[in-house]
C-alpha cells in the first residue's frame, strides 16, 4: 500500500510538470454578439487561445485569443477576430514563470472601467 501511494506520488509530481498558467486579457467590445449561445448554466462564447511556450511578442504576451467562427466559414477563410492576448504565469511544480512570462506587474495593472458609453452600449445586451 504504501509503495502504491510512493508510485502515486510521483506521478502527481510528473503530471504538475507539465501544467501552465496563463492569464488572459480579453476586450470584449470587439466579441461578434450574434455568436454568444446559451448553454444549461449559462451564456457561452466558443474562443480559441493561441500559446507559446518558447517565445514572446514585443509585449511579452505568449499567445492571443480568437473567436471561433463556423465550419464552413472556417473552410472559406474566414478568420475571427482576434479578442485579446495570453500570457504564461505559471509553469508546473509550483514554480512561477520567468520575470518576461509573468502576468502584469502591479503597476501595468488597470483599475476597473468607470462608466464608458461604448461599454454601456455593448452591456445592454450582454447577460454578464
Amino acid at each position: 500500500m504504501e509503495e502504491e501511494n510512493k508510485e502515486l506520488k510521483s506521478k502527481k509530481v510528473m503530471d504538475m510538470s507539465k501544467k501552465i498558467g496563463i492569464s488572459l486579457k480579453i476586450d470584449v467590445s470587439k466579441i461578434d454578439k450574434n455568436r454568444l449561445f446559451k448553454g444549461a448554466k449559462g451564456v457561452y462564447l466558443d474562443c480559441t487561445a493561441f500559446v507559446d511556450l518558447d517565445d514572446l511578442d514585443q509585449y511579452g504576451n505568449s499567445g492571443m485569443i480568437t473567436q471561433d467562427v463556423t465550419k464552413e466559414e472556417k473552410d472559406s477563410g474566414t478568420k475571427g477576430p482576434i479578442l485579446g492576448n495570453s500570457k504564461i504565469f505559471w509553469k508546473g511544480e509550483g514554480k512561477q514563470a520567468s520575470q518576461s512570462d509573468q502576468y502584469q506587474s502591479s503597476q501595468d495593472r488597470q483599475a476597473p472601467m468607470a462608466s464608458n458609453p461604448l461599454i454601456d452600449d455593448f452591456n445592454d445586451d450582454v447577460p454578464f
